[in-house]
């Protein structure tokens, strides 16, 4: 009778885990990158010193052709979207810029006039400005 013997000999992280790291990051990497790029474009809002709110977009390889801000002041949304050179919305195939993408922004508290939204496009800076309704703008009152 032979009995084989053999030694386990573990690694650091152990092979099992190394494998599984690995293997999880390729063959799931459409996932990550999806995860990794879900923020596109990347965006700030905040109100400035007038108290118009401000949307601003990074937007670099884009022409002021590519891009289309729809406002629609019944639904209280400002939609920016771009389909550059008429391609694909979901941007599949593409790298980071120039890829399609498009967001929806809506005025839940009903306090911005977005029928008098301008919007500039300046460096591959995309800026909306939106003023506030002027019945909401603080008003200051003479005492007699």
């Amino acid at each position: 009778m032979t009995t084989a013997m053999t030694t386990y000999q573990p690694g650091l992280l152990g092979r099992r885990v190394f494998d599984d790291v690995f293997d999880s990051f390729f063959n799931d990497f459409p996932t990550y990158l999806r995860q990794s790029t879900q923020g596109y474009p990347v965006g700030d809002i905040y109100t400035d010193e007038n108290g118009n709110t401000v949307l601003e977009f990074a937007l670099a390889g884009f022409s002021k052709d590519d891009i289309l801000i729809d406002v629609r002041p019944d639904k209280r949304s400002i939609t920016v979207a771009a389909n550059p050179d008429g391609d694909d919305p979901t941007g599949a195939g593409r790298r980071i810029a120039r890829r399609g993408f498009k967001k929806t922004y809506v005025n839940y508290d009903n306090n911005l006039n977005l029928s008098d939204s301008s919007a500039t496009f300046e460096n591959g800076l995309l800026t909306i400005t939106v003023p506030q309704r002027p019945e909401l703008q603080p008003i200051s009152i003479n005492i007699k």
